[in-house]
């Protein structure tokens, strides 16, 4: 525990206490209490605990069904069913005493391999405790005896959801003294996403334990776990597609980052900043997820850009800016057949048009521009004017919001802003330590375009004499992106295109 801060030290060792006074009582019971079950119990949890692996998927088993992990990495295992039967079989005291060999001889990650083990047991001892007590006082009083099993439903479902609501408590806690996470944030989603699934196992370990007190015995309680092996499995190819997901996009964000170097960060900050969009605006998580793979992967098209552009000195030309504005279109056909990717791809091709139609690649407008691509263009915009870059220092973030708010309507959509602007009010903007200003100095402009004398500090739009440098509107007969335009006026698509500019 000696890499642990100081508070972490001390609230993980407060909850080994908590967790000791909640197992200590079992002294008292004497001879008569139920050690055999417990010991049995304790022994089968401790064996399901070691074996997290599942050969037929060549990797290691997820250990929940989707419960929040704390910075230990234990979040409640597959084997919880084991728990909730000692909850219903056994007293308070030894039903917290069942979890702790298996948490601390378990598996745990190399990195404060002990620190993690004590805060395993130390969490589920309590959560077994509290949850032993909540099923006596709900009716569910040992000894008992198969047909009453209707009648446990009830005290069961208690049991699990307070086995789930101490585990979030105390892993919330954790979040906060180890990793330093804001307290207005730690708690958000660990008891809403682990619920389900620690109500699944609730009535999965309430089977076991009728079994166990039936006249089959406690070997016919084992199959209860032949179920939750096969949800192993099945939970093991989910996050073994996840990963791939996650792997995919890490490689083009490197290969982005590798070739413009000047913005290292910018595209995870967007990722971040729509995020924060799509949450104001109530999305739904799976399309909050999409969303921030939108904003990663905006700037993907600069891989079939010129270096020698992107890295250029000075100004461009107008032929130049002309290669450097089919970016998105680049990063479209690099994307098109990432299946998982879903609504981002309309966000990459579409996240430099402007609801005046004076954008690119397509001059769509209004709400002809997809949704998605109007959070990313916020986001984008944003970070571009709160980044420290080669050629000057980072704006407050309260002005790039008022900047923002200027341009809403014209180039961006007021609503995008308007829950930007919200968020940030909420909890704040805390933007990665790795900026532009790591890398070797030259003149560029929003997301590593290089830019001309005079071209706005935020990279929102290009600026002319008169002109603030935020991004506002260009002059009467001027585009968006300055005299010079690409091939497809406002207006009109290319030939094949969708109404939303998708080909």
């Amino acid at each position: 525990m000696r890499g642990l801060p100081a508070a972490a030290r001390g609230y993980i060792g407060g909850t080994a206490l908590a967790a000791a006074l909640c197992a200590a009582p079992a002294i008292r019971l004497g001879a008569g209490a139920p050690w055999s079950s417990t010991l049995a119990l304790a022994l089968l949890y401790a064996g399901c605990e070691q074996v997290r692996r599942c050969p037929s998927v060549g990797g290691r088993a997820p250990s929940g069904t989707g419960p929040a992990e704390g910075p230990a990495g234990f979040p409640a295992g597959w084997a919880s069913p084991v728990l909730l039967a000692g909850v219903c079989l056994l007293p308070p005291p030894l039903a917290a005493l069942t979890a702790v060999p298996g948490a601390l001889t378990g598996p745990a990650e190399a990195r404060s391999t002990g620190a993690r083990r004590l805060w395993h047991a130390a969490e589920l001892a309590p959560a077994c405790w509290a949850a032993a007590q909540v099923f006596r006082l709900t009716g569910g009083h040992p000894p008992w005896s198969a047909p009453q099993f209707p009648v446990l439903l009830l005290p069961a479902a208690a049991a699990a959801a307070t086995f789930c609501a101490v585990l979030a408590a105390l892993d919330g806690g954790v979040l906060i003294a180890a990793e330093r996470h804001p307290v207005r944030t730690a708690w958000r989603g660990l008891l809403t996403r682990s619920l389900g699934p620690h109500l699944v196992h609730g009535l999965a370990g309430l089977m076991m334990a009728v079994l166990w007190r039936s006249s089959y015995g406690p070997p016919a309680a084992l199959l209860v776990l032949l179920p939750m092996c096969l949800s192993c499995w099945v939970f093991a190819q989910y996050h073994r597609e996840r990963a791939a997901h996650q792997a995919t996009i890490r490689a083009l964000v490197q290969a982005v980052d590798i070739k413009d170097r000047y913005t290292r960060g910018h595209s995870e900050r967007v990722g971040r900043a729509s995020v924060m969009i799509a949450r104001e605006l109530g999305m739904a998580e799976d399309r909050v997820e999409v969303l921030r793979f939108a904003g990663i992967l905006h700037d993907v098209g600069k891989l079939g850009v010129p270096t020698r552009l992107l890295r250029k000195d000075g100004p461009l030309t107008p032929q130049e800016r002309r290669v450097i504005e089919l970016h998105p279109e680049y990063g479209h056909e690099i994307v098109r057949g990432i299946g998982f990717l879903g609504e981002a791809r309309a966000a990459i091709l579409h996240h430099h048009e402007r609801l005046d139609g004076r954008g690119y690649p397509y001059g769509l407008r209004g709400h002809h521009i997809p949704e998605y691509a109007r959070v990313v263009a916020v986001a984008d915009a944003f970070d571009a004017m709160t980044s420290t870059r080669s050629y000057r220092r980072a704006r407050p973030v309260p002005a790039a919001v008022e900047e923002l708010r200027k341009c809403a309507g014209a180039q961006f959509d007021p609503r995008m802003v308007r829950a930007l602007a919200a968020s940030l009010d909420r909890d704040g903007w805390h933007p990665d330590l790795v900026t532009a200003a790591d890398a070797e100095p030259a003149v560029v402009a929003d997301g590593g375009v290089p830019r001309r004398e005079g071209e706005p500090v935020g990279g929102v739009v290009p600026r002319r004499d008169g002109e603030s440098d935020g991004g506002v509107a260009p002059r009467d007969g001027e585009s968006a992106r300055g005299p010079e335009r690409t091939a497809v006026r406002p207006g009109r698509r290319p030939e094949g295109a969708g109404r939303d500019g998708t080909r």
